[in-house]
């Protein structure tokens, strides 16, 4: 119950105490919030109040005007809360619109494009999402420690950069938003296909980053293309999870998966944020992805996928958006098709180490394509060289088998 509270409320209670006391407090804020659910975790062993989210909002602003009290520095950081807009009650900046309002902001500071990447998502997850430094270092697959620094760095540079707690309007927003919906996209990708050692999907991250995202799409500032076309992708990412494995934890590929498991209502969802994502001709990464995600859901059996539309999908995000995964992808594609001339020619403009740590993808659809083409000794030695590369176990246990399959030929 305390755990799901806080990574649920902890981020609406950070982004309001913030628009109250500012960027300069909110190591102190981040403090009291932490300290209201230690308070909650002892107090609603005996009862659980009537209404835990207000109960917890409620101590965590007075743990926070507490802490000032005593560095005796009230009439430095409160607010005169006098008349007008500007200086709004306390108790009215937590009514529920002025929560999501408060979340938007925080969202533009986070994912600040002056801000360093990796700063970035730690922030966001750690300010926004109640996520811990132990919780994102495992996520990102570095140290606790360096997580700590990418926290303290960003709030460092939002308040040397003075970085406004504002949701940017006109020019300025097309470019803040494109930061901020890159950081969403980054975090769905963590969950949706993990870079730990033992979990193939983290579930709890992509469903932060629906959250956020959706949280975009009730401000009609930021209801933008790109932004439907982001949640759409998610949705149709998302309605795929609990296929992704079976019963043993095993990974199943697409082919394998079972489609009655694929959730039909995300898969309606994501139709209905696709039709308003292409209203306009402008047209994103996130339109060609949720594009060809789409092409794979609408699918009735792998085998009656239209991989021609799909390749044409590709080439188009190509165009605007060249990366080494895509031509690894359009590779994939050419596979399907028994197109291996073609396969090949993508194959010939990679190189595996541009994948980083999915090095190991290339490898195995290498392995793959000797396979179709009838050259199985190739094969086992591009799927042994996957095998030195990959890191999540899963995909490794899944290699293995792959492995077999061709020892058996």
């Amino acid at each position: 119950m305390i755990d799901h509270l806080f990574r649920t409320h902890s981020g609406k209670m950070v982004s309001v105490l913030t628009r109250i006391f500012g960027f300069s407090n909110l190591e102190i804020i981040q403090d009291a919030v932490q300290d209201a659910f230690l308070k909650a975790n002892l107090k609603w062993q005996e009862q659980l109040p009537e209404h835990p989210e207000a109960w917890l909002t409620q101590v965590a602003k007075n743990r926070v005007l507490d802490i000032f009290k005593k560095l005796q520095t009230e009439r430095k950081h409160l607010p005169e809360l006098k008349n007008g807009v500007d200086t709004i009650a306390i108790s009215e900046l937590f009514l529920e619109d002025e929560i999501e309002d408060a979340q938007l902001r925080m969202i533009f500071a986070a994912c600040h494009p002056q801000l360093d990447q990796k700063d970035r998502i730690a922030f966001a997850l750690k300010t926004i999402s109640g996520f811990s430094s132990k919780e994102i270092a495992s996520a990102l697959l570095t140290k606790e420690g360096t997580i700590r620094k990418r926290v303290f760095r960003a709030r460092n540079n939002i308040q040397k950069l003075h970085i406004d707690f504002k949701i940017p309007q006109g020019k300025e927003l097309p470019k803040r938003i494109e930061s901020v919906l890159e950081v969403l996209y980054l975090i769905f990708n963590e969950g949706f296909h993990s870079n730990k050692k033992d979990v193939l999907i983290q579930k709890d991250m992509c469903g932060e980053a629906m959250r956020l995202c959706k949280s975009l799409l009730k401000n009609k500032h930021t209801q933008t293309p790109m932004t439907y076309a982001l949640f759409a992708l998610m949705c149709f990412h998302a309605a795929r999870l609990d296929a992704k494995t079976n019963t043993s934890n095993e990974i199943l590929d697409l082919k394998s998966q079972d489609r009655n498991k694929w959730s039909f209502p995300l898969i309606q969802l994501g139709n209905a944020m696709m039709n308003k994502a292409v209203e306009t001709n402008e047209y994103s990464s996130y339109h060609y992805e949720a594009a060809i995600a789409a092409e794979h859901i609408k699918a009735p059996s792998f085998e009656l996928t239209d991989w021609d539309k799909i390749l044409h999908w590709y080439n188009s995000l190509y165009s605007i958006a060249p990366s080494p995964s895509i031509l690894l992808n359009m590779a994939v594609v050419c596979i399907e098709q028994k197109n291996y001339v073609k396969a090949n020619y993508y194959f010939e403009q990679l190189a595996p180490e541009e994948l980083e740590q999915r090095s190991y993808l290339y490898y195995g659809t290498k392995s793959k394509y000797y396979e179709e083409t009838g050259k199985t000794k190739q094969a086992i030695i591009y799927i042994d060289l996957a095998l030195k590369k990959v890191r999540n176990l899963l995909e490794r246990e899944y290699l293995l088998k792959k492995k077999q399959q061709l020892l058996n030929q």
